[in-house]
């Protein structure tokens, strides 16, 4: 099932230019309707369900229809995201609620060096693979 926003609780982002499920969205299907300052999924049929803008959603407005093998029928999946976990709540149609915590990020954002210490990083004239380390070359 593709993602559906509750209008109820969707504020546009405060009015911004581009609100975070059009930011987030790989396919470019979230927009925002300017007259009413709320997003919508403009074609629900090509819709992923990656939950990209589920996820990001400030005010939880938008909804995927879980699958039945995640979430029996009847019941809903919520991500709730901060920047060190996401929550997801799982709620079932008889009620009960289930909650399962997970750390988004091992690092704080922006402290990664993809190139860190790796030999031959920015070394593009050198005849090594990008992780070799001082290896010579057989003449013969």
């Amino acid at each position: 099932m593709p993602t559906f926003v509750y209008t109820d609780k969707c504020d546009g982002c405060k009015g911004g230019q581009v609100t975070a499920c059009m930011y987030i969205c790989p396919h470019d299907l979230m927009k925002l309707d300017t007259t009413r300052m709320k997003a919508f999924n403009q074609e629900p049929e090509q819709c992923w369900e990656c939950q990209c803008c589920v996820k990001a959603c400030p005010q939880q407005a938008i909804e995927v229809r879980a699958y039945q093998d995640v979430v029996p029928m009847g019941g809903a999946c919520i991500p709730l995201r901060t920047e060190q976990s996401i929550m997801w709540t799982i709620k079932f149609r008889d009620g009960e609620v289930k909650r399962f915590k997970f750390p988004v990020r091992t690092t704080s954002v922006g402290s990664i060096d993809p190139y860190g210490n790796k030999p031959g990083a920015g070394n593009l004239n050198d005849e090594l693979l990008f992780t070799e380390a001082g290896k010579t070359l057989l003449k013969i």
